[in-house]
C-alpha cells in the first residue's frame, strides 16, 4: 500500500535558524518560507533529491504546530509522510484493519496541493503518519 517516503516534517521554534542550519551547516537546498494559512503553518521545504524535509513553524494562534511546540519547546519530528497510489483505497483498507483516520476521514489538500490524510499516532508506534496521493 505505502509507497516512497515523501517527507519528514519537523516542527521548529525558529524558522530562520532552522533554515540556516540546513542550508549553511548541512549544505541543503532550502526554499523560501511558504505560508500555508489553511494549515496554520509556515513551511520551508528542503529538497534532498529522493525525499524532502519540511520545517514547520506556527502561523497564527490556532496552529496545531503551536500546540506541538508548547509540549516540545525545542521542536522535533512532527510527522512522517508516505505516498500512496490511491488515497481513498488506502483509507478504506486501513479503516478495515482498525486504524484510525484523523478528522472526518475525508482527504484534504495538503501543502503540496495533493490530497492527504493523517493517521492516529497511537495506531502507528506513537508516530503521526500522513498519507499523500502520489
Amino acid at each position: 500500500m505505502i509507497g516512497r517516503l515523501n517527507h519528514v516534517a519537523i516542527a521548529v521554534p525558529d524558522l530562520d535558524q532552522a533554515a540556516a542550519l540546513y542550508r549553511d551547516t548541512l549544505g541543503a537546498k532550502v526554499s523560501a518560507p511558504v505560508p500555508q494559512p489553511k494549515h496554520g503553518v509556515t513551511v520551508i521545504f528542503i529538497d534532498l533529491g529522493n525525499t524532502k524535509i519540511e520545517l514547520l513553524h506556527p502561523l497564527g494562534a490556532d496552529s496545531p504546530i503551536g500546540a506541538f511546540l508548547g509540549r516540545n519547546p525545542a521542536g522535533g519530528i512532527h510527522h512522517i509522510c508516505y505516498e500512496v497510489d490511491d488515497i481513498l483505497a488506502a483509507r478504506d483498507q486501513l479503516k478495515a484493519t482498525g486504524a484510525r483516520v484523523l478528522g472526518d476521514g475525508e482527504p484534504k489538500i495538503g501543502a503540496h496541493d495533493k490530497p492527504v490524510l493523517f493517521l492516529h499516532p497511537k495506531d502507528f508506534l506513537g508516530t503521526l503518519i500522513e498519507l499523500e496521493q502520489a
